[in-house]
């Protein structure tokens, strides 16, 4: 980064970011580069710094700022002065993708500086900044910041369109006309134009175009037994076609299938390129090519998730109590098999098994003491099934006794107690003697002595606690004990052996931590008892495999820092060729003959040899070679100083074999040796040969230079790297000892090294058999479809596709390797998996994958439009619906088009079909759980927002999953519980996937890429309330898209506004809606507010629908949501719609509403729903109306009334979806959302289940989720009732009717008179609404709420 910065001086041109890249990145590298550029891929990162920039916010007309933390200042000559007073403010919070200058001091004030990348004021300020940087006067941060950004959009690739082939079974299409687009193109010729030119040419050219889209694009019906094989006549047209065009015949036929006969999207897919080419490189550098380098990359290497634990058998441990042997544990089962026994959710099973062990090992004299042993001895007294040891720390030097040092006297009286009674009544006493200790005070030798004489007044006081005291048990012991263990600085609270946080030794955490331990060991002692199906106890886990006698936390922390091995020898240290890496790291083959192996395992010892600290670290690593498998290390120095004794000891690792070079540096790490070189011996008595007066020797300066700016390490600091991973830099005075070296070998082991050693041992095997490999790959390439070989001596993926070619699959990979193809070198082999016996047309639908392996450019070489999906050549009889396929954290919406994109009839379309989308917000996803049950925290709320505006949204977790969505643009966020109930009730008590430090106090979350955003949170309960569900009686206020008037301008009572929700898609139900609405506002004089989906919605509906809200008086809001990406998700747009309808009640709306009425698009109301609003539900969540019976001609179509749906409904009736209101309050306090989702995802994996979806659904839970039915007046349909009833009807529904199958708008004209008066009166609004547009008088929108977007244009056609 910071070499691209400062060797580029003008990068709004193209071809100059590539020819300053290419001085930094291989050919491959370039290439994905490209790619990157093409799917702009960081757009979102520029436009998140432009979010945080404006929440600083900049100061005023500055093109750029400086920020020094929290003041900031356009001017470099006010830096010095905010500089000097930077200690007295905190430091900014830095973000995960920030630019930090690689010679910046983090201990000095941190300097962000904001600007635009490639400007002259940049070029100046970032110069200054640098010197200061390097100078370690500042901590120099770079944020992309641009004054005035453009207001052009981007347009964005990676996403796929659709155009599926619709039923006309029941015709929806609206009658009204579009205006069309002047641009037209079939086959080359420009209709457009050629119009224009030949007016009086206008019906042959008609004709012309039709006959020319006809001719090549007819789609005649095709019989059953024609269907059948069409799968493997498709693979059998692929496999005819020459290699290099096999792809593009697969893409042609699997995109175009109707007129022929999910995978990553390409975000992602970026990633896995990048990461990979660089790892591949590095191999190939190395001469690890071919097959063998691709064995390589499959190895499983993920560090292990395994938690190392101490081994607590120890003496010096002293246990205050044994559950399988105390008797106040008698009446527990004794029996494992209780394991298995059910028990409430949270219960913690009492058995008489020491399954789960605590170990305190504290100071006695430390403040946090008597807590720790206060939370022991709650669960002591609380009868927990903890076994509670304790290890007291204390001075053990001879000459102090315990009438000088607290601590000692403590643990002397605790072990005459222990001798006197038992270790429980020692315990007592102890805490008896912390109960003498005011808070806030330490422990004195005062308080010890006044509990003992009051508890034992015939004691001798000095005979206990003097100088000749015989109770020191364990005082060694246990001093030598925690040494030993390298638990870290005390206190340290072990749990089975594995210690806990710093963070969680608070006692508030420490009480809830080990009781979730608690719960959490369980369910693993459950496992072994149900798979071994015999006793068993602790002690199968005591003496596994992760129990160590000894642990480091700088070993087994999960953050770990690894070298960059793979890098290519350019930019800043050049100097160090990746053979210099590689012949420390790994070296295959040695020539000396005892070094004629692979080693798996590398230590780098880095220090100051001259200094006792550096020479022990050296020896111990020895000292584990020798006493450890000799064969497994490879041993390297890198010297951090420059004296005799360093180049001694480098000299005789580069001259000598391993067995010498071991015996000379084990004698120069010895004390006495390197007193004696103080003295002035000769180190010539030393021979190490002619190396040490070589010219090699300068090669130590390197050493040097390299662990100050490679390794970060100052002057005569230590470290120890072990295959790349780096350990250090060690404290002074810190221990790494034989324990330490032996499990970073083990880890080491486990995950990488053995396996990478086979690997490399088999790479001249291989050589020697690549003749004979070469004809076996032959023989298994003849079972591929598609074969694309790599370019020889060039690296090169291996991709493997396994694909039916007449599947929505093949649509998408297709194009996609076609692109990898263009963009890297690569083995490819497509696997023909061909379907057999096909009843129906397997594809429905044309397909166009947007992407592109770079930027493209007009004819003038200036930059193209942007990647667009073109549908050029299409049948014109097939009535069409359009959608996108979009990644999963995109939620886009279409913002012009004049054409009904849910019915394009292109018979009837004299130009081209034309449509706009952006992306609208980027998708934040997440799951929460509570921490003491496990169980999703139902109810919760979590809102999103910025410093400066706290919450701009806001969202409740479901019981699936825990799941919740909130929606986000680039940035950088804050997200928190709502105030009020959920704050109060639940803390945040752990967060993953943030970008948040985990002891940070708010939770920042940055959106700095397409890419989906899945975070954890881990919630528990405030001390001061009980936890229960977070909505009981709860209402609170909600942010969202509103018409209308403004949310705080609306000053009625809730239950003044009557709230009616409808969904809407395609122009025709569109039309139906507002006329619904109409008759709604006709007959209802409450104030109503609409709830629409805004998912599906056109850019005319949303454009009119604030002129008609101010026209009416009346208020909207569009809602929306994604659907999950766990819930199974439906592929007709229809079913989607209808999966909207029920399935999200409970999270569309906020929690003020109590109730909501659903009233499809196609009916006509003739009554005040406000009647309907107050139906009583009889404690129901939900009422809907039944089906009628009255019309008896139908009662061949009533499927209901027999089969399945009879016996399930077990004389209940089958409701109808078209109008129902829902009591949200109820609905969401029993959780009827969570059980209608679980109940979808369980019946929606069989394609034959959940027809209608909307209706199927809550009449097959009507057990679960009872119905309440609604008089038959509330709704009258024609086709299932009879004329006589329609005069009582409060509304008609334009029901299909599926004997006559009567188009909907001429059904609506016939059965509703009062219908087409409606449809005029919203017309006429609507051409007035086009006249004051069209004139430039402003249609008022009426404080419609919108928040700031980047957005993506995508043409469709």
């Amino acid at each position: 980064f910071w070499n691209f910065i400062e060797a580029s001086s003008d990068y709004s041109a193209y071809h100059e970011i590539l020819k300053v890249a290419s001085q930094s990145l291989s050919p491959l590298q370039q290439n994905l580069l490209k790619f990157s550029l093409s799917l702009r891929s960081y757009s979102a990162t520029v436009q998140a710094f432009q979010q945080i920039a404006a929440d600083e916010p900049p100061p005023k007309g500055c093109p750029l700022f400086f920020a020094v933390h929290g003041e900031k200042t356009c001017e470099y000559d006010s830096l010095g002065t905010l500089l000097k007073t930077a200690s007295e403010r905190s430091k900014p919070f830095l973000f995960k993708g920030d630019h930090t200058y690689p010679a910046s001091n983090p201990e000095r004030p941190v300097v962000i500086l904001y600007a635009e990348i490639g400007t002259e004021d940049f070029y100046r300020f970032h110069k200054l900044l640098v010197i200061k940087a390097e100078a370690g006067e500042i901590t120099y941060v770079l944020r992309h910041y641009i004054a005035n950004p453009s207001k052009e959009k981007v347009y964005l690739s990676g996403y796929g369109v659709e155009l599926a082939i619709k039923s006309t079974e029941y015709k929806a299409k609206d009658d009204t006309q579009v205006k069309d687009d002047p641009i037209d193109e079939v086959q080359g010729f420009l209709f457009g134009k050629l119009r224009q030119l030949y007016p009086d040419l206008t019906e042959e050219l008609k004709e012309l175009r039709k006959h020319l889209v006809e001719s090549t694009n007819e789609m005649a019906p095709l019989k059953v037994w024609q269907l059948q094989d069409l799968s493997f006549q498709t693979a059998a047209r692929i496999l005819a076609a020459p290699p290099v065009d096999a792809l593009m015949v697969m893409k042609d036929l699997s995109q175009n299938f109707p007129t022929k006969i999910f995978f990553s999207f390409p975000s992602s897919l970026f990633d896995v390129l990048r990461n990979e080419a660089r790892v591949m490189e590095g191999l190939h550098s190395l001469g690890i090519e071919g097959l063998s380098l691709h064995n390589v990359l499959k190895l499983n290497i993920q560090p292990s998730d395994s938690d190392y634990a101490v081994d607590i058998r120890s003496p010096a441990i002293s246990w205050i109590n044994n559950l399988e042997v105390d008797s106040r544990y008698n009446s527990w089962p004794s029996s494992v098999q209780e394991l298995l026994r059910p028990t409430f959710p949270g219960v913690i099973r009492q058995i008489r098994k020491n399954f789960h062990n605590l170990v305190l090992i504290v100071d006695p004299t430390h403040e946090t003491t008597a807590e720790l042993l206060n939370v022991a001895e709650m669960f002591f007294s609380n009868h927990i099934p903890l076994r509670i040891g304790l290890v007291f720390v204390v001075n053990d030097c001879d000459d102090v006794d315990g009438l000088q040092d607290p601590g000692v006297a403590l643990l002397r009286v605790y072990n005459y107690v222990a001798q006197e009674m038992d270790n429980n009544y020692a315990f007592q006493t102890v805490m008896s003697i912390y109960n003498k200790v005011k808070t806030g005070d330490q422990l004195k030798v005062e308080h010890v002595v006044s509990v003992l004489e009051k508890q034992y007044p015939y004691v001798e006081v000095n005979s206990v606690l003097g100088i000749d005291s015989a109770y020191d048990q364990n005082r060694k012991a246990a001093k030598s004990y925690y040494e030993q263990t390298g638990v870290g600085p005390l206190p340290v609270v072990l749990f089975n052996g594995m210690p806990f946080q710093k963070d969680q030794l608070d006692p508030d955490d420490l009480e809830m931590v080990t009781m979730h331990k608690i719960l959490e060991t369980t369910s693993i002692f459950q496992r072994a008892v149900y798979l071994v199906g015999a006793e068993c106890s602790w002690g199968f886990r005591e003496k596994g495999p992760n129990v160590v006698p000894r642990i480091n936390s700088r070993i087994l922390m999960a953050d770990r820092e690894y070298l960059d091995l793979t890098a290519m020898s350019k930019g800043r240290f050049s100097f160090f060729p990746l053979k210099f890496h590689l012949q420390l790291f790994l070296p295959p083959f040695c020539s000396s003959t005892d070094d004629s192996f692979v080693r798996p395992v590398t230590f780098w010892i880095v220090g100051d040899f001259d200094k006792p600290s550096g020479r022990q670290l050296l020896y111990d690593a020895i000292k584990h070679q020798v006493g450890g498998i000799f064969h497994l290390h490879h041993l390297a120095a890198i010297i951090n100083s420059n004296t005799v004794v360093a180049k001694a000891i480098w000299a005789a690792l580069q001259t000598q074999t391993s067995n010498n070079a071991k015996n000379f540096i084990t004698k120069m790490a010895k004390e006495e040796i390197a007193k004696a070189l103080e003295a002035g011996a000769d180190i010539l008595e030393f021979a190490v040969g002619e190396a040490f007066e070589s010219p090699k020797v300068d090669f130590i300066l390197s050493h040097a230079i390299y662990c100050r700016d490679v390794l970060k390490l100052k002057k005569g600091q230590r470290a120890v790297i072990s295959n790349g991973r780096i350990i250090g830099p060690l404290e002074d005075g810190e221990m790494f000892n034989q324990d330490d070296f032996h499990l970073l070998e083990n880890i080491i082991l486990k995950t990488s090294g053995q396996k990478i050693k086979s690997q490399i041992q088999w790479v001249v095997f291989f050589l020697c058999l690549f003749n004979l490999f070469d004809s076996l790959k032959f023989f298994f390439l003849l079972f591929s479809a598609i074969k694309l070989r790599p370019k020889e001596g060039e690296t090169y993926f291996d991709v493997v596709a396994i694909v039916d070619p007449v599947t929505r699959d093949a649509q998408r990979l297709a194009p996609l390797l076609l692109v990898l193809n263009q963009l890297i070198n690569m083995n490819l082999r497509v696997f023909m998996n061909c379907q057999s016996k096909l009843s129906d047309m397997p594809l429905k639908s044309f397909y166009r994958y947007v992407l592109e392996p770079e930027i493209s450019f007009t004819a003038d070489n200036s930059f193209a439009s942007g990647p667009i999906a073109k549908f050029l050549d299409m049948p014109q009889s097939p009535l069409f619906t359009l959608n996108l396929n979009t990644p999963e954290s995109w939620m886009v919406e279409s913002v012009r088009t004049p054409y009904d994109l849910d019915n394009i009839y292109l018979e009837e379309v004299d130009n081209v079909v034309a449509a706009e989308y952006e992306l609208e917000y980027l998708l934040l996803e997440g799951h929460c759980y509570d921490i003491t049950t496990g169980q999703p925290p139902r109810g919760l709320q979590f809102t999103l927002g910025t410093s400066t505006n706290p919450v701009i949204v806001d969202t409740i977790v479901m019981a699936n999953l825990g799941y919740f969505q909130l929606k986000a643009n680039p940035g950088a966020w804050t997200l928190r519980l709502r105030k009020g109930r959920s704050e109060d009730i639940y803390r945040i008590y752990s967060h993953d996937g943030t970008d948040s430090p985990p002891e940070a106090d708010e939770v920042i979350v940055v959106l700095n890429n397409f890419k989906s955003k899945i975070i954890k949170f881990i919630v528990c309960c405030t001390p001061s309330r009980p936890c229960y569900l977070v909505f009981h009686e709860y209402v609170c206020p909600f942010r969202g898209f509103t018409g209308g008037q403004k949310n705080e301008d609306v000053k009625q009572d809730k239950d003044d506004v009557l709230n009616i929700f409808s969904v809407a898609s395609g122009h025709l139900y569109e039309r139906f809606l507002r006329i619904m609405m109409l008759s709604v506002l006709k007959h209802t004089k409450t104030p109503l507010k609409f709830w629409f989906l805004k998912n599906y919605l056109s850019p005319m509906f949303k454009e009119f629908i604030p002129y008609m809200a101010k026209k009416y008086n009346f208020q909207y809001e569009l809602v929306q949501y994604k659907w999950p990406r766990w819930l199974h998700q439906q592929t007709e747009k229809q079913r989607i719609i209808w999966g909207y309808k029920i399935l999200f009640l409970d999270v569309l709306f906020p929690l003020a509403v109590d109730k909501i009425l659903f009233v499809d698009a196609d009916q006509i109301v003739r009554t005040d729903l406000k009647e309907l609003r107050d139906f009583n539900l009889d404690g129901a969540p939900y009422g809907y109306t039944p089906f009628c019976d009255s019309r008896r001609e139908m009662d061949g179509y009533r499927f209901w009334k027999s089969g399945y749906w009879a016996s399930h409904l077990a004389g209940r009736k089958y409701h109808i979806s078209a109008l129902y209101v829902v009591d949200l309050k109820k609905f969401r306090k029993i959780a009827a959302g969570d059980r209608l989702r679980g109940q979808y995802q369980g019946l929606s994996q069989d394609p034959n289940s959940l027809s209608n979806l909307d209706q199927d659904l809550p009449n097959n839970m009507i057990h679960q989720v009872p119905i309440k039915s609604l008089p038959q007046e509330w709704l009258w349909c024609e086709t299932w009732c009879d004329d006589s009833s329609k005069k009582r009807a409060k509304t008609i529904d334009l029901c299909n009717n599926p004997m006559t199958k009567e188009p909907k708008l001429q059904a609506a004209m016939r059965i509703v008179p009062e219908w087409q008066d409606y449809d005029q009166e919203i017309k006429q609004l609507h051409n007035l609404f086009q006249k004051e547009k069209e004139t430039g008088t402003p249609a008022q929108t009426s404080g419609q709420h919108t928040q700031g977007n980047i957005s993506g244009c995508f043409p469709i056609f």
